[in-house]
């Protein structure tokens, strides 16, 4: 895994090897909006991950995902808060979320 200085750093690079499409949460589904996909969490896996904090606020805090789904052919980002401002997500969407992290830490 690559380390990167910013979050546009990372987003541009992940565009670069494929990564275009711009995911969304919408609780118990990961979106794109654009296409009019809804995926539940055994259509898409999570390739890779970034942490991000602001260098002048470390609340300022974000992660950014790369996510890729075999069933609909996609490849793309979804940035996401953590810590205070975290989304209003499913239990199902938070735990795939979460369980490549703690993975990748062990």
């Amino acid at each position: 895994m690559k380390n990167y200085e910013t979050l546009l750093d990372a987003l541009n690079d992940l565009i670069a090897r494929g990564y275009t499409e711009d995911f969304n949460v919408d609780l118990d589904t990961m979106q794109d909006r654009e296409k009019d996909i809804k995926m539940t969490v055994d259509e898409f896996e999570i390739d890779e991950f970034y942490r991000f904090e602001g260098a002048s606020n470390p609340s300022d805090m974000s992660i950014l995902y790369a996510i890729s789904s075999e069933k609909y052919n996609l490849k793309g980002t979804l940035v996401s808060a953590y810590g205070t401002y975290s989304s209003n997500q499913s239990a199902a969407i938070e735990a795939k979320l979460n369980h490549r992290q703690v993975n990748k830490n062990l």
